[in-house]
């Protein structure tokens, strides 16, 4: 891996085609053999996979669908936005379309639709984690969004988005049921809190911002107990009109005790705000290499 970050080019390129050969299989081994529609091209190709079985004895294969859809949004994509805009998503569709007939024939990991709502979402959010982490996308819904916007553009990328998946499932809710939408929701959720976590970080920490006349005892006493860095902010109560310091102190979530602990011994009266920091980068955190 530290050989591919060398090159970026050839790290994003790794990363793509990982991320949609991940997502191809969360497709074709958890949500398909389940009848599960989490919205995107993908989903709305297993709604034409199930209808055209019904109707016409033949399956339309889902891979086919995801070409046919993705080749005009992509023609549209270049005219309105660019060539280098999908360079990369481009790349990231062909790959995907491949993978998905690759592993069409493929036996499903299981047939336990709860089993399967949470596999396919795992993997799908591990997926699109990493392709998004390098600005890419797998066509599809994501790219059609982006030209919409590109006219609507009162709205951001992320609603319009929302509003074309959120069709997508509810056209799976009339071919597939109820039960099967409310599925598709928990699958859509856990996905994209794993998404989440892979592009913002998953070192979870606290801050601490601390108010108090004390401020020089509680500082040593962080520095000296905890070995925590502190950073002192001037400040200004708009009360008092007293100038002070606030203190600021990164630390790890089962720190927050022991620190809390050191501010109550030296200052009881102290005002002390606690946040949650999705990543600290940085000496005792995340460190640079």
């Amino acid at each position: 891996m530290t050989i591919l970050k060398k090159n970026r080019y050839i790290y994003e390129y790794f990363m793509i085609t990982i991320g949609t050969i991940l997502a191809a299989l969360a497709i074709n081994m958890a949500y398909e053999p389940v009848s599960l529609v989490t919205g995107g091209v993908s989903g709305l190709a297993i709604v034409i996979k199930h209808i055209s079985e019904r109707y016409l004895s033949v399956g339309i294969p889902i891979w086919m669908t995801t070409l046919i859809l993705n080749a005009p949004l992509f023609v549209v994509a270049v005219i309105v936005k660019g060539k280098s805009f999908i360079a990369k998503s481009l790349y990231a569709t062909v790959v995907l379309t491949f993978a998905l007939y690759l592993s069409q024939d493929f036996p499903p990991v299981t047939t336990d639709l709860f089993l399967a709502t949470v596999l396919g979402a795992v993997i799908s959010g591990l997926a699109f984690g990493m392709v998004f982490g390098v600005e890419s996308t797998t066509g599809g819904s994501d790219l059609a969004a982006a030209i919409v916007q590109n006219y609507l553009k009162y709205y951001s990328i992320a609603k319009i988005l929302f509003a074309i998946d959120a069709l997508i499932v509810i056209t799976g809710a009339f071919v597939f049921g109820p039960e099967k939408a409310l599925y598709s929701i928990i699958a859509i959720y856990i996905s994209a809190k794993i998404t989440d976590a892979i592009l913002e970080g998953t070192k979870f920490a606290k801050a601490a911002f601390i108010i108090s006349c004390e401020y020089e005892k509680i500082a040593e006493a962080i520095m000296s107990t905890m070995d925590r860095g502190v950073t002192g902010v001037g400040i200004q109560g708009m009360y008092t009109k007293k100038e002070s310091q606030m203190l600021i102190c990164a630390v790890h979530k089962k720190q927050i005790v022991i620190l809390k602990d050191i501010i109550r011994d030296v200052d009881p009266k102290a005002f002390v705000m606690v946040a949650d920091v999705r990543e600290v980068v940085g000496e005792g955190f995340i460190e640079y290499k």
